[in-house]
């Protein structure tokens, strides 16, 4: 089933000039890069993106990291793609994520107000309709 997913490289990767390994990694896995834009996100945009985060503890802080420089937005397509870079992109917390994934072999733990792990990757369907909607709303 091939399908489309909205992937982030955060400001933490950028900053460390990861986006070019990152990006090589999705392709690696045989997925098609349908749109890539290094972008500075707006707190307007951000949320709409975390809206279902507002008003949480960690909101103010994690749209702060957001904020803190530019993010290299990219939209994927491929079989299964949703699933596929999640794996690819390991565990949440990049002190426990496994060796070969983005945050197993990139990431680590910093001493920050929320954790910094390199990308983010869609959940499901609806949420990837909604995020590139939201990042692209030309391709939706």
């Amino acid at each position: 089933m091939t399908e489309r997913t909205l992937i982030l490289v955060k400001p933490d990767g950028v900053q460390r000039g990861l986006s070019g390994e990152i990006l090589r990694r999705i392709e690696a896995k045989g997925y098609t890069l349908v749109a890539v834009e290094l972008r500075q996100a707006t707190p307007e945009l951000l949320e709409q993106h975390y809206a279902e985060h507002v008003g949480k503890p960690f909101y103010e802080p994690l749209v702060e990291f957001m904020l803190s420089g530019p993010t290299l937005a990219v939209v994927a397509e491929g079989e299964r793609v949703i699933e596929g870079f999640r794996s690819l992109a390991g565990a949440t917390d990049p002190t426990t994520a496994a060796p070969g994934t983005i945050r197993g072999d990139l990431g680590r733990q910093w001493p920050t107000k929320v954790l910094q792990n390199l990308v983010h990757g869609s959940d499901s369907e609806e949420s990837a309709a909604r995020e590139i909607s939201i990042w692209f709303p030309g391709l939706a």
